[in-house]
């Protein structure tokens, strides 16, 4: 069996892949994975970041998005989250976004990740899911970023802080919270 087929064998449609871990099937991963590209076998997402797409009656479905961004990250510790999220919160924000932001601890920066892209911040402290304490929090530490009514938001911002749970919201504000969010929850609390 030829090195190409070898490699192919073990490639498994939905699956994201890294170059480094293809190596083990081919000594020629570099050529074979030209060749796997052009005839639609496999799709570059970025460099040395690789998809099988799927099929399905719509066509190629696309990578998933935590396969792919634990792939690229090569680490399963992130979050990822979209400034829509704050919407749920009921403060005012109804702004939508195209932008996905993915706390981590290893990447910082914008990436093109297959045809989505990617607000890559690196972290000392990453929760393991969204919940209603951590949108605002995070919303307190964005809130210059956002194309909203501020003065107005901020006041909603103190306002919902008081319904939501405190000691989450005090965990979260010391690991996660910038200096000015610090601030401002800790003058909610006096």
């Amino acid at each position: 069996m030829k090195q190409m087929e070898v490699l192919a064998k073990h490639l498994k449609q939905g699956e994201v892949y890294r170059r480094a871990d293809l190596k083990k099937w081919s000594t020629s991963v570099d050529r074979h994975l030209q060749q796997l590209v052009k005839d639609g076998t496999l799709e570059k997402l970025s460099g040395g970041l690789y998809y099988v797409p799927k099929r399905s009656v719509f066509g190629k479905a696309p990578a998933d998005e935590r396969e792919l961004i634990s792939a690229f990250l090569k680490d399963d510790r992130f979050l990822v989250m979209s400034p829509n999220d704050y919407n749920a919160l009921g403060v005012g924000t109804t702004q939508l976004y195209n932008t996905r932001r993915v706390y981590n601890y290893k990447r910082h920066g914008e990436f093109k990740l297959g045809n989505l892209n990617f607000d890559f911040v690196r972290k000392p402290y990453v929760p393991s899911k969204l919940s209603q304490e951590f949108l605002l929090v995070d919303l307190a530490n964005n809130l210059k970023h956002l194309a909203e009514d501020q003065p107005a938001l901020l006041e909603n911002i103190k306002r919902r802080a008081k319904e939501l749970d405190p000691s989450k919201l005090k965990e979260l504000v010391k690991y996660f919270g910038t200096v000015g969010t610090k601030h401002l929850f800790s003058s909610l609390s006096a």
